[in-house]
């Protein structure tokens, strides 16, 4: 009997540390499945390569174990699985059946589930990269196991792939790092305003951007740049003014401000004998980034609008055929 006790301590110690290595996996597994298959790899390779510096490294830690994300997570669920399923087993032989199913429920829930989960959430990026060389390990030894699983999971729901936002989202997400969504972003108004307008450019066209002609400013052909003239340009405060012939709407050329200087009001210099820069000519339908563009190949800094009489003419002609069969 005197030999029989040291034995049954010593099962009874190991069997505890067994059972809290259980949990203690469980939690692991859960915990990691939760935090490491929340880390996109978009947001991975972003923190690699344009976080801070510690966050770099942890990120360059996780994403050659994220890669394959059907590997992962099959690694990560049959390791909880085991865990979970081997802890009754044990506990079985320190208590009664119905204590063991009670136990395990309640450490399973709460070391193993719950808390894990709650943990990885927020130090997610700290905790995969902690343990990303025993999880390196996991997909080796289940290797066998779960790699097949992940196929029929890649060849079912396709392979992981890096989710980029669209156009829209992006601008909304831009709007939320702004300093005015009072959200933490440190982005200013006019930072927010510049992104949003790059983002919005290729939806819109020359007519979104342009000035009516009414509103603009404009100085004839055959008019002089007398005193009055030359003040109503440097009022304006433009680098270029159109020029127009007879009528506001033909827009006949541009004037660079900067030739004005030497010009002498006094001597009301005709405007003809200035020297007049071509100004292009752009359908209103024209995508705004076409024009940049041009502007970018030093042609122009400034366009004339003009209307598609032959898409206008369709679009009357459809109309009309439309109302015609209605």
């Amino acid at each position: 009997m005197a030999d029989d006790l040291p034995c049954c301590e010593t099962k009874f110690f190991l069997y505890v540390l067994i059972i809290i290595g259980l949990v203690t996996f469980a939690g692991l597994m859960a915990g990691l499945t939760l935090g490491l298959m929340s880390l996109g790899l978009v947001d991975l390779e972003v923190l690699s390569k344009s976080g801070r510096a510690q966050d770099r490294i942890h990120a360059s830690k996780i994403l050659p174990v994220v890669k394959n994300q059907h590997l992962l997570l099959c690694t990560l669920l049959i390791g909880n699985s085991l865990a979970m399923e081997s802890l009754p087993i044990f506990l079985d032989k320190l208590v009664p059946t119905w204590a063991a199913i009670l136990i395990s429920v309640t450490l399973i829930l709460v070391f193993g589930e719950i808390l894990p989960q709650a943990i990885c959430t927020r130090y997610g990026l700290t905790v995969g990269a902690t343990v990303a060389p025993f999880v390196q390990l996991l997909l080796w030894a289940f290797f066998p196991i779960a790699y097949p699983i992940s196929k029929v999971l890649d060849w079912m729901l396709g392979k992981g792939h890096a989710a980029l936002l669209r156009r829209a989202e992006l601008k909304t997400f831009m709007d939320f790092h702004g300093n005015e969504a009072g959200k933490g972003g440190d982005l200013t108004h006019d930072e927010t305003t510049i992104i949003a307008g790059a983002l919005e450019m290729t939806e819109k066209t020359a007519k979104d951007a342009m000035t009516p002609i009414l509103k603009a400013f404009s100085i004839d052909l055959d008019g002089a740049l007398n005193l009055e003239t030359l003040n109503a340009i440097m009022t304006m405060g433009h680098s270029r003014v159109p020029v127009y012939y007879k009528n506001p709407n033909n827009i006949i050329g541009i004037i660079l401000v900067k030739n004005l200087l030497a010009v002498d009001p006094e001597h009301s210099v005709p405007l003809r004998k200035m020297l007049l820069r071509r100004i292009p000519w752009v359908p209103e339908n024209m995508p705004l980034y076409d024009i940049l563009n041009e502007f970018q190949r030093g042609h122009s800094h400034i366009a004339v609008v003009y209307k598609d009489l032959n898409e206008t003419k369709q679009t009357m002609q459809k109309t009309k055929e439309g109302g015609d069969t209605g």
